[in-house]
């Protein structure tokens, strides 16, 4: 890969997004990549608005992605999906948790979902991931877990499944690593 791969991973505070893209530096690392990323907090703190960069490929001279350059934005909530279209162009893919967090001022659910799909159309992989990992699990924490395992095992992101295994096993402590691998795999069956 000569270009630099491009994810912008969007959600709230307490969902994982700095694990997941731990985990992803770790993978595209173990593959040789150049490897740069970055954090946005909104308000960061459990529940408030949370983005982070990675980018990776032959050689990354920086970890922000800019408007419309993002080849895969992943969601962990519905509203944070909607709130990145500024990072997409016609190619990039959106894989967003169907999970959706009312907050005041807000839209409705149906209104976000109806939105992401007139602006997306085919490049929307709603996942129900939080559901889920609830149900086969009992822990919806892992639905992050769950989106990366649906993203490398569809080759939406360029790197291998055993890498993002193997970084997930070097990134989540010992007592959470059997769950978030139960997760992982679930992803490509579902």
């Amino acid at each position: 890969m000569n270009n630099a791969f491009n994810i912008v991973i969007a959600g709230v505070g307490g969902q994982g997004l700095i694990t997941l893209t731990q985990i992803l530096a770790e993978a595209a690392l173990s593959e040789g990549y150049d490897v740069k990323t970055s954090e946005l907090h909104g308000i960061a703190q459990r529940g408030g608005s949370i983005e982070t960069y990675i980018k990776f490929g032959k050689k990354v001279y920086s970890p922000l992605v800019d408007p419309g350059k993002a080849d895969l934005i992943i969601s962990l909530e519905l509203q944070e999906g909607l709130r990145k279209i500024g990072f997409s162009n016609p190619k990039t893919i959106f894989v967003v948790n169907d999970s959706f967090i009312p907050y005041h001022g807000g839209l409705e659910e149906e209104e976000v979902k109806g939105k992401l799909s007139t602006l997306l159309k085919k490049r929307l992989h709603l996942v129900p991931a939080s559901l889920v990992c609830k149900k086969e699990l009992d822990n919806e924490v892992v639905s992050g877990i769950y989106l990366l395992g649906f993203c490398v095992f569809r080759n939406l992101i360029p790197l291998k499944p055993e890498s993002v295994l193997k970084a997930i096993e070097k990134n989540v402590p010992a007592k959470h690593l059997e769950i978030n691998r139960q997760s992982c795999h679930l992803a490509k069956n579902g």
